[in-house]
């Protein structure tokens, strides 16, 4: 779960990031990103709803600081087209990560998350 500005607006990014059809979350103060199968790839929860301690405000912390988002996708090179429509720049182009063997990319979300996107690969 993470904490963010608009609930709606990251649930699309994240939702055109991943190639999913467009839904709406389920409230304006939370939503859950599902994958086809149901499972549960990421929760986004409005700053200061409710009494989360952790989620109260973004000015607590630096936004994103000592967290990356990190994501597995099985459409490595669909998932960078749809990234680079979502953002100016890519944060980190796509490379091979020499500890996996796997082709990654970073680009920051609408909230400055940090978001890695690697390829999965059959095991």
């Amino acid at each position: 779960m993470i904490g963010v500005a608009d609930v709606a607006h990251s649930f699309a990014w994240y939702q055109s990031l991943f190639g999913q059809a467009k839904t709406h979350p389920a409230h304006d103060y939370f939503g859950q990103i599902i994958d086809t199968d149901g499972t549960v790839l990421l929760c986004l929860h409005q700053w200061g709803s409710h009494e989360h301690p952790t989620l109260a405000s973004p000015g607590h912390a630096q936004p994103g600081n000592g967290l990356l988002l990190f994501f597995r996708v099985d459409d490595f090179d669909d998932a960078l087209r749809r990234a680079r429509t979502l953002v100016a720049r890519i944060e980190e182009e796509p490379g091979v990560n020499p500890a996996t063997g796997t082709r990654e990319f970073a680009l920051r979300d609408p909230d400055g998350y940090y978001v890695m996107v690697s390829e999965l690969t059959a095991i």
